[in-house]
């Protein structure tokens, strides 16, 4: 980056650690530190414009849907404002926003993929932090953070065809897992991501199997 990008860079984080700090504990300002650090591993990798990914990364979650009444638009109408104020070029903007529409997840059947790299690079970055022991921890505090039950075998995960099935959230903690997290690997842009959600997979998987185990009482 140039020494200018640099300062863009450092001006927009100011603002985004402000609005992070404040919200819930999976989706606040260690998660987006997280998401920055896969970004730039990926990105590297993939030659893609670390100025465009950086502030992508920066910026995916900082009006999330899920905490603004199911705004799939809020968080890239917030993240245009804060780089206009900070002196972002309109066409960086622009290429950032794009990203912020498309990043997230949005059920299972639902074709969310990127045509760019950096979009690529992002999505992949912020889909590795739902995996491993930092996403169980996530899923389950979200699950708190909205009263959601932990299991019940009488409800079935269910793969949404649409956002706004999606939308209307998982009906258990585990049925999150079958629902997004244990089709992440599957549904990675990059080799590099791909290396890296390996392990995090397996680690998942095991979780999953252990903890329906224990539910029926066989461990």
């Amino acid at each position: 980056m140039t020494s200018s990008q640099e300062i863009s860079i450092s001006q927009v984080e100011d603002v985004a650690r402000l609005i992070y700090e404040k919200g819930e504990a999976g989706h606040g300002w260690s998660h987006i530190q997280r998401v920055r650090s896969f970004a730039q591993q990926i990105g590297r990798v993939e030659k893609a414009d670390l100025f465009v990914v950086d502030l992508a990364a920066l910026l995916h979650d900082i009006d999330d849907w899920k905490f603004n009444n199911g705004d799939f638009d809020a968080s890239s109408r917030n993240a245009r404002q804060i780089m206009s104020e900070c002196g972002i070029e309109l066409c960086v903007i622009n290429q950032v926003c794009d990203i912020i529409d498309h990043v997230s997840y949005r059920g299972a059947l639902v074709d969310t993929s990127m045509p760019a790299i950096e979009g690529q690079v992002v999505q992949d970055a912020d889909r590795l932090d739902s995996l491993g022991a930092i996403g169980i921890a996530r899923t389950f505090a979200y699950g708190g953070h909205t009263n959601r039950p932990l299991y019940d075998a009488k409800i079935p995960p269910k793969l949404h065809q649409t956002a706004e099935e999606y939308k209307e959230g998982g009906k258990t903690s585990i049925n999150h897992f079958y629902e997004k997290l244990l089709l992440v690997k599957d549904r990675l842009n990059t080799r590099a991501a791909q290396r890296l959600a390996a392990e995090r997979h397996r680690f998942t998987q095991s979780f999953v199997d252990r903890f329906l185990k224990e539910w029926t009482g066989e461990v």
